[in-house]
């Protein structure tokens, strides 16, 4: 008779949804994420989906491209869901050949006519989520764009620094729930377009059962985005600035998938966040892309450094987005007055959302710390609390803040130019006018 596996005491002191049995891959950089994804679909022989902000059809993102219309050419079902402001059209030549290969793909709340004049469109799929057969998924916060590029910033000498996971176990049939669920939404809605209304229905029972009203009723809610889907598809860098590390990970830990949308998990990942820096005893690091917290989040990082916890905050240090870079100074101000740490990484774009508790409690995935991704955007996070998983990835951060960031001082933020914290204030009140305008405080 097998004696059944004691209690893991750090799941027991956790979320009651948290899972034993998986194994997590920490993936720093396209260099790690791509080459596993690809490996990943080459050896795919059901399914594979794939959900991303971005997909740029450059560079190393190539390789990705190449492996699904591979996959879908020999009999693997291979569906794509991208954003419609991240990726607002797909190149003809790319359109073709999924088309001839069978790969199927939508876009996500394309925008309209006034693009994103009207507040509703600004609930964007920023999730970066890929499930290949059932059994190994990937979530994080790569897009698949070259790491030496970038949006904003143009040509990068140095790679993006970004994190994702490779992850098997339990938590991926929450993966493919989420994600099938999302798919069959999108289709019904495409067939309701078309009036047609059987066909609509069939897609609304393939998601859920007829008598699941809560879920019925998230298939077709308008505010998520969902009503303007159009649907498409057929029947290196220098060594001495190089943060980048080889892929680590662990096996049975305890995890568990946090989503974030407009219907059923508005604050799941921020409350997971509260409850992990309210516990904090000894440190937080906090790895951030675009980091502008609101209330109760600020209120959070303030006890926890009152109360004696180190915490260290490593933020873009490049400027890519006026309202994101200056709203977040006034915020920065507050925090440095506590005595909490800011490093503004350094040698290229920080696009990262990662963030180590205690050495104990960790989480990788697409979720920014500002409103747009706290309070519209559907995102998701791997939450663990495996503590070998946790040192693991505070070692990590602690290397690339030693070598790669610029520590922020009050003084140097105090005395900027008046110019620089007159925009600064301005942004600041844009940025709360437009989420007045949502109806949302934060």
């Amino acid at each position: 008779m097998n004696t059944p596996p004691a209690p893991d005491p750090a799941a027991a002191s956790g979320p009651r949804w948290l899972r034993r049995g998986h194994q997590l891959l920490l993936l720093q950089g396209g260099q790690a994420f791509f080459p596993a994804l690809v490996e990943a679909m080459d050896a795919a022989r059901t399914v594979i989906h794939l959900e991303t902000y971005i997909f740029e059809f450059a560079g190393a993102a190539l390789t990705v491209a190449e492996a699904m219309e591979r996959a879908a050419r020999r009999g693997v079902t291979v569906r794509l869901v991208i954003d419609g402001v991240g990726t607002p059209s797909m190149p003809t030549e790319w359109r073709q050949r999924f088309a001839q290969a069978g790969v199927r793909w939508v876009t996500y709340a394309p925008l309209g006519r006034f693009g994103l004049l009207i507040p509703s469109s600004w609930r964007r799929l920023h999730r970066k989520l890929c499930v290949v057969d059932g059994t190994l998924g990937f979530c994080g916060g790569i897009n698949i764009i070259d790491d030496h590029e970038d949006v904003a910033l143009g040509h990068l000498q140095v790679p993006r620094l970004d994190f994702s996971l490779r992850v098997a176990g339990p938590l991926v049939d929450d993966m493919v729930d989420t994600m099938e669920q999302l798919w069959w939404r999108l289709q019904a809605v495409r067939k309701a377009r078309q009036r047609e209304f059987k066909a609509a229905w069939e897609a609304l029972r393939a998601l859920s059962p007829v008598g699941d009203f809560s879920r019925l009723l998230a298939a077709i809610d308008v505010r998520s985005g969902l009503g303007g889907a159009r649907w498409d598809g057929a029947a290196e860098s220098p060594d001495a600035d190089d943060d980048s590390l080889p892929p680590r990970g662990v096996n049975d830990a305890s995890a568990v998938l946090l989503l974030r949308d407009n219907v059923t998990h508005r604050s799941d990942i921020e409350r997971a966040y509260l409850k992990a820096i309210g516990r904090a005893r000894h440190d937080v690091v906090i790895a951030n892309a675009y980091f502008i917290p609101g209330r109760r989040l600020r209120k959070a990082l303030l006890l926890a450094a009152r109360r004696g916890v180190r915490v260290r905050l490593l933020l873009q240090g490049k400027y890519e987005h006026f309202l994101q870079y200056h709203a977040a100074r006034p915020v920065y101000h507050q925090l440095l007055q506590a005595g909490i740490e800011i490093h503004e990484y350094a040698p290229s774009a920080l696009h990262a959302k990662v963030a180590v508790v205690d050495r104990r409690w960790a989480t990788v995935g697409s979720t920014n710390l500002d409103p747009l991704s706290l309070l519209l955007a559907r995102e998701a996070n791997v939450l663990t609390t495996d503590r070998r998983f946790g040192s693991l990835l505070h070692d990590c951060l602690d290397t690339i803040m030693a070598r790669s960031g610029q520590r922020l001082d009050l003084q140097t933020l105090a005395h900027r130019p008046w110019r620089q914290r007159v925009l600064d204030r301005m942004a600041f009140g844009i940025m709360r006018a437009s989420l007045f305008v949502t109806g949302h405080r934060y």
